[in-house]
């Protein structure tokens, strides 16, 4: 018998039979009385609203969305085990079984009634709200509902539609086969990835949804974000979201928890009664208006999600109405379930990837669990088809398919390029960030701008940032403070750029320490991850670009210890694909200036720009400074005129400076040398792919810069030596005549002269290296007393001009 004739045999009767039916439950699926009282008043405010033509059609709907909810589960346990799908619901041979199951599958089992509901509210309120799922790894549920739905891009529509279709998805299902090019054969994936319908962010890192929903829609836009209660005891920064939402400028959000009470092997604290109650005076003392609800049935998903939306709406009035100050409560859900609900092993630390007690290929009983349990979520194709009819009606609504929504079609329009003039003589290089910025946010009024500032903004020369922009506060204490603020402050980095990160439909600028910019990495790393495989799959992201500064960097940070000298950051990103993953060191105002323009007319690619803050002499015209721009690169000086020239590289501001004294020595004694300016390094890189070579300079460009009859060469960059080295291994094509000098950990208190001095590379250690790879003795070059100090045997201040 049917899970559907058993549960309608003992249907209770009202005055409305679509919602006896509904009320009946399907299968492992059953409505508490709070969630039918709930789902009466919602069916009665959906009429009075016109968007239903009466109660009736709205249970019918949530009939169909059971059926649906207990179709996805089904499937989901599905992709977990078997390569072969049987939609009859027939027993599956052991053969029909993989060989090595695989997959998250309690948290996507939890996720499937969440996911269903997001699907059957836009239908039943005619509206397509954005979504995000913070716990990526549930990726099962969306993948599963999408294809019973139809909501799906065309590479997952062509191989998983059709008679076939839910088997190859089965099989598909961590396959791990591989194209000839290395790449996944697969339009599937074990977290959210682009081939995911609607899927906007990978999740992989537990905790960065929690940051970023508030920072993500529009005024007019609704967002639905699924997440974690693990997240939620490991990332607190997500407490801070009353904080930073404005009706003014924030779309509505509806923030849901899926409170299942397991990690991977063990409970956690919310999985408690006890833990539960305290995390729900948690978000009261922090602004929220928790909402404890049922996570086993969708419907509770539907009514909560409607009366989240109605009232934030409503607080957002108020508030800009100046009714209410801000921070308004925002309703938070916490749906209550357990790992794995309606498989078996549900609210076991097993539930959590393979609940069945051993493989079902190679032992019968846990194939008889499986079949077992299955046969409770199974539902009969044509029902499940006339359920699917019932929720997909998005051409007689004239809206977009839950694939297209807001947040994942973002393509914010072109911006007016400020045109600001450039300087001459000493200022900080951080003031053209400064100019720039703010003459941007002038000249685009309707992008919406965000700054993250983990620290100090005046510190950092953002002065006008600050006066123009403001801290973002509740309760402003002087000038630099608005409600209204753009500005988002919290001594936490990864809070303040994932508010960058999010506003993919806006400006944004992030500016930290260099030292601390380290704590942003994962946040950044999954993003240009995203956008990376957004391009490889023919849909590239078009948000508009933007730089995280690295300022109050290590060369000229000395005064706090070495915790605060640290050249991780740099070397990290230029580790990752250079066209979504720049890395820049303006070296003064100028080139600084000239590289801005291109970084905010990029689409889905992040800049890390490395950024002196104290004054620098202005050393690049106009030309040279659009050249640096364009090319990454530019000869600044050189002296050919006897000899073989040695090639001298300087990466960074101050390195700058110090090979230009070096050179100053070299002219004096007749030695030739060229003298090159490397802004951008990784332009130089031997591309890893096609996607990496369309940005790199050509063999030729790289021979005109660096040519190849310059064997010997001498690099100083603002990172460490071998991380320099090995990245651009093309521009030392003989090792034993070149020299890297960089960062090499160590540091103290000490001002910029010191900390080159200490590190090894200043202009006098890079004279010594040019004695190395010419064979010459480094007295042409040095004094006595230089050399001595050089050496570690004479007094630092005569190279570096320090007194007491």
């Amino acid at each position: 018998m049917s899970p559907s004739s058993h549960s309608e045999s003992a249907a209770p009767t009202s005055g409305c039979p679509d919602y006896d039916l509904w009320n009946q439950g399907y299968g492992v699926i059953q409505h508490s009385p709070a969630t039918c009282a709930r789902a009466k008043a919602m069916a009665e405010e959906l009429v009075t609203e016109g968007r239903q033509p009466d109660t009736a059609a709205v249970f019918r709907k949530l009939r169909a969305l059971d059926r649906l909810t207990s179709a996805g589960l089904w499937l989901v346990a599905h992709m977990t085990y078997t390569r072969r799908v049987d939609i009859s619901g027939q027993p599956l041979m052991a053969e029909d079984f993989k060989d090595h199951p695989e997959g998250h599958t309690g948290g996507a089992l939890n996720m499937v009634p969440a996911y269903a509901a997001y699907l059957a509210l836009n239908n039943l309120t005619g509206q397509t709200r954005s979504w995000l799922m913070g716990q990526g790894h549930c990726v099962a549920a969306i993948d599963a509902l999408n294809v019973l739905t139809g909501n799906l891009h065309p590479e997952q529509q062509a191989r998983y539609l059709g008679p076939e279709g839910l088997s190859r998805l089965a099989s598909d299902f961590y396959s791990y086969c591989q194209r000839p090019d290395g790449g996944m054969e697969a339009p599937l994936g074990s977290h959210v990835n682009p081939h995911t319908a609607g899927g906007i962010i990978e999740g992989g890192y537990l905790g960065f949804a929690e940051l970023q929903y508030a920072h993500m829609p529009l005024p007019g836009e609704s967002l639905v974000a699924f997440l974690s209660d693990g997240a939620a005891e490991e990332q607190r920064g997500s407490d801070w979201i009353p904080r930073w939402w404005r009706a003014e400028d924030c779309g509505t959000v509806m923030p849901i928890m899926i409170a299942n009470g397991r990690r991977i092997e063990q409970r956690t604290e919310l999985g408690t009664q006890a833990g539960l109650e305290r995390f729900e005076e948690h978000l009261s003392d922090r602004g929220f208006a928790p909402v404890r609800f049922d996570g086993r049935d969708p419907a509770a998903f539907v009514c909560v999600l409607y009366e989240m939306e109605k009232t934030l709406a409503k607080h957002g009035r108020q508030a800009a109405r100046g009714e209410h100050p801000y921070p308004v409560q925002v309703p938070y859900g916490i749906a209550e379930t357990i790992k794995g609900f309606g498989f078996y092993g549900a609210g076991r630390n097993a539930a959590h990837n393979l609940p069945l007690p051993g493989s079902p290929r190679v032992n019968a009983r846990a194939r008889k669990l499986f079949q077992t349990h299955t046969d409770r979520l199974w539902v009969a194709p044509d029902e499940l088809a006339g359920s699917v009819r019932q929720l997909n009606q998005h051409h007689d609504q004239q809206r977009p398919l839950e694939r297209d929504h807001a947040l994942a079609m973002r393509d914010p329009s072109e911006p007016v390029i400020p045109d600001i003039p450039r300087v001459s003589g000493h200022c900080s290089p951080m003031q053209a960030v400064d100019d720039f910025f703010t003459a941007l946010v002038t000249a685009n009024p309707g992008l919406r701008a965000r700054v993250g500032n983990p620290d100090e903004l005046a510190s950092n020369r953002l002065n006008s940032v600050l006066a123009q922009l403001k801290h973002r506060v509740n309760d402003p204490e002087n000038d630099q403070e608005s409600v209204q603020g753009k500005i988002i402050t919290a001594l936490n980095e990864e809070a303040v750029v994932s508010a960058c990160l999010a506003n993919k439909a806006g400006l944004n600028l992030v500016a930290s320490y260099e030292a601390f910019c380290v704590k942003m990495l994962g946040a950044i790393r999954q993003e240009l991850i995203f956008a990376r495989h957004q391009k490889e799959v023919g849909r590239p992201a078009r948000w508009l670009g933007f730089p995280v500064i690295a300022t109050s960097h290590t060369w000229e940070n000395g005064k706090n210890e070495q915790s605060h000298q640290d050249t991780t950051f740099c070397e990290a990103l230029l580790a990752e694909m250079n066209d979504v993953s720049r890395v820049v060191f303006p070296a003064d105002y100028n080139s600084a200036l000239a590289a801005l323009p291109g970084i905010y007319q990029g689409r889905g690619t992040l800049t890390c720009m490395v950024v002196p803050k104290r004054d620098r002499p202005c050393l690049f015209n106009e030309k040279e400074a659009q050249t640096l721009a364009r090319n990454g690169a530019l000869v600044v000086d050189e002296d050919t005129s006897s000899g073989e020239p040695v090639l001298l590289i300087a990466n960074g501001a101050y390195q700058l400076s110090e090979l230009m004294r070096a050179g100053e020595r070299l002219r004096e004694t007749g030695t030739p040398f060229r003298l090159i300016y490397l802004q951008e390094p990784a332009r130089f890189r031997q591309p890893r792919d096609s996607c990496e070579a369309t940005v790199c300079l050509s063999e030729f460009e790289r021979e005109r810069l660096f040519p190849a009859r310059l064997h010997r060469r001498v690099a100083l960059t603002h990172m460490r030596p071998e991380v320099f080295r090995g990245h651009l291994h093309r521009l030392f094509p003989e090792p034993r005549q070149s020299r890297v000098l960089g960062y090499i950990n160590r540091g103290g208190t000490l001002n910029e002269a010191g900390m080159l001095f200490a590190n090894r590379c200043s202009w006098a250690h890079a004279l010594t290296a040019c004695a190395n790879v010419m064979e010459r003795p480094p007295g042409e070059w040095l004094s006595s007393t230089e050399l001595a100090a050089v050496e570690g045997l004479g007094n630092p201040s005569v190279i570096t001009g320090n007194r007491k």
